[in-house]
């Protein structure tokens, strides 16, 4: 089974979890901005949560489905139709053999997630299917998809066939068939405007003066068009240290906020380099990475803090969600119909 790319829009490349285990090397880990979206979207189509899949990006991607497969989006909602009618995301959805699936354009959010029942066939290199784009390692080719890309899939887990086969039978006569179950999104993602996000402070913190510390809690920050996979730039009060000081360079880690020395904070995002030289004023909190992913150019963020006690008893609430989701999942293929 393949699927083939008509046109990759803005940004399309497979990403999965991240090369883990190799910083030291000065590889960078990568993987899906947006990592819960992913494993929710593998789980839907009974891949295991880490498969690789598809990170689409606002706008213009239009895959062919070459063969018969079951799929599912999640993440932001950017429009998704099948042959010109719109499908329904966080749900398994079976895709008949040469329909069209398209993403016309944001609604909310910025990233979508597709993730094909079995996974993509590419390589792994360093343990992992991620497009390292600027490596030019992992995924198709090393790079972003290109027209006319054909995507392989792998077999189909066992534990997909009942639904697939179910789906089939029930839509024979449609593009495309889903289930009448899905994932509460809301429970995971927070698409809502103005997005607030939780940090804890960070190494340097105390070394900002006083109105800095304040303002950085208190004001609101723009997320400007200087921004990426690697790094979210903000604008918005410049925030300033006590004093000057030189900093050795320390290991960065996913949503760490650094301060350059202009006073506008970056967010270090998935494809983020290995060390940082800048003060760090803050670490966003692991339930909230997908809230930042999900930020578009223009919009705005505002930093709320909480405690590292309050940050972990979040993140475990959050994986007991996705272990219910997970035995949930496998306990539903009896009841797919038609919608």
């Amino acid at each position: 089974m393949s699927i083939r790319v008509n046109r990759p829009g803005l940004l399309a490349s497979i990403q999965d979890l991240g090369r883990y285990g190799f910083q030291k090397y000065g590889v960078i880990v990568g993987g899906a901005m947006d990592a819960v979206s992913l494993r929710l979207a593998n789980l839907l189509v009974g891949n295991e949560e880490g498969e690789a899949a598809l990170e689409v990006t606002l706008m213009g991607t239009s895959l062919v489905l070459e063969e018969d497969a079951l799929i599912s989006i999640t993440g932001g909602d950017l429009s998704a139709v099948i042959d010109g009618e719109a499908v329904p995301m966080w749900k398994p959805v079976y895709v008949k053999k040469g329909s069209v699936l398209q993403f016309k354009g944001c609604q909310s959010g910025c990233r979508a997630y597709v993730a094909a029942s079995g996974g993509f066939a590419v390589p792994e290199v360093m343990n992992s299917k991620s497009t390292y784009l600027r490596g030019e390692i992992g995924g198709y080719e090393g790079r972003a998809l290109q027209a006319g890309d054909r995507l392989r899939l792998n077999e189909m887990p066992e534990r997909a066939i009942p639904l697939f086969q179910q789906l089939k039978r029930i839509g024979r006569s449609r593009s495309y068939t889903a289930t009448n179950w899905s994932i509460n999104s809301a429970r995971f993602i927070c698409l809502k405007k103005p997005s607030t996000v939780r940090v804890m402070r960070g190494a340097e913190f105390d070394r900002f003066n006083q109105l800095s510390q304040t303002q950085f809690f208190e004001q609101d920050f723009q997320i400007t068009p200087k921004s990426d996979r690697m790094g979210y730039r903000m604008s918005g009060p410049g925030l300033e240290l006590k004093e000057p000081f030189e900093l050795v360079s320390e290991a960065v880690s996913h949503g760490t906020i650094q301060v350059p020395q202009d006073g506008n904070p970056i967010i270090l995002l998935a494809d983020r380099q290995t060390t940082g030289g800048y003060p760090r004023i803050a670490q966003v909190a692991t339930v909230d990475l997908p809230i930042i992913a999900q930020l578009k150019p223009g919009e705005k963020i505002r930093f709320k803090e909480i405690t590292l006690e309050e940050a972990e008893q979040l993140y475990l609430e959050q994986e007991e969600w996705i272990q219910e989701v997970k035995i949930g999942v496998s306990l539903k293929p009896g009841l797919a119909t038609l919608v």
